[in-house]
């Protein structure tokens, strides 16, 4: 069980702000990134930056996860690995045949850990990968591209069916995670947590990651 605070930024200033808040207590970081095509959303896309952040480049940073809702995310791979970030998530939207997912997958690999993500209202059919050749696989519980939206519980269908598929695959959970969604998520079979708001949107951001690290731990045992 792991809870991953998850930033989605326009400019560096909030970013660098929220990898400081975050760094003190939490083990990894989940980076948004938009470019306007797959959502009606961007984000700041340049990696540089990132570097000082970087559990691989500095030794005591985070792990940093990559959450590419971009078209072409191939093309992001490199720049964003070189700045250390160890695990590249794709969305299957973006990735429309097969061999494309393939391709990302066999690319994204030899970098570090490969997800592929499905969107709220995509089928699950949608994913044309064998589920051994990924580390995870993330689910939306929203519409992907904004932040403080409501959480939708017939998303995690997915997660179910997912789960009952492979008891050894990592699967992530995106939007609207709060004290109450995370426990419908663990129930599901969800065992990585992206949380925004319910993080940021408070005066002690510690406090909040702490209340949803105990609930996943309580019901892990």
């Amino acid at each position: 069980m792991e809870i991953i605070p998850g930033i989605l930024e326009k400019d560096w200033t909030k970013i660098k702000k929220k990898l400081e808040i975050v760094k003190p207590f939490a083990k990894s970081a989940h980076i948004d990134i938009l470019d306007g095509k797959f959502a009606p959303n961007t984000t700041f896309l340049d990696p540089t930056p990132f570097v000082k952040y970087s559990h691989s480049s500095t030794g005591s940073g985070l792990f940093l996860e990559l959450h590419m809702m971009v078209e072409e995310p191939i093309q992001y791979l490199k720049p964003f690995s070189d700045v250390g970030f160890k695990r590249f998530i794709g969305h299957v939207e973006c990735l429309r045949q097969p061999a494309d997912q393939a391709e990302f997958v066999t690319k994204a690999r030899e970098l570090g850990e490969v997800g592929l993500a499905i969107d709220g209202q995509t089928p699950l059919t949608n994913l044309k990968v064998s589920l051994t050749d990924l580390d995870c696989v993330l689910i939306m519980t929203i519409k992907a591209g904004f932040s403080g939206q409501k959480f939708n519980p017939e998303y995690l269908k997915k997660v179910e069916i997912l789960r009952s598929a492979r008891d050894d695959i990592n699967i992530e959970v995106d939007g609207g995670i709060n004290d109450k969604t995370i426990t419908q998520a663990i129930q599901a079979g969800a065992d990585r947590f992206v949380a925004n708001s319910f993080i940021f949107n408070s005066p002690n951001p510690q406090e909040q990651f702490d209340i949803l690290k105990n609930i996943a731990e309580t019901r892990l045992r």
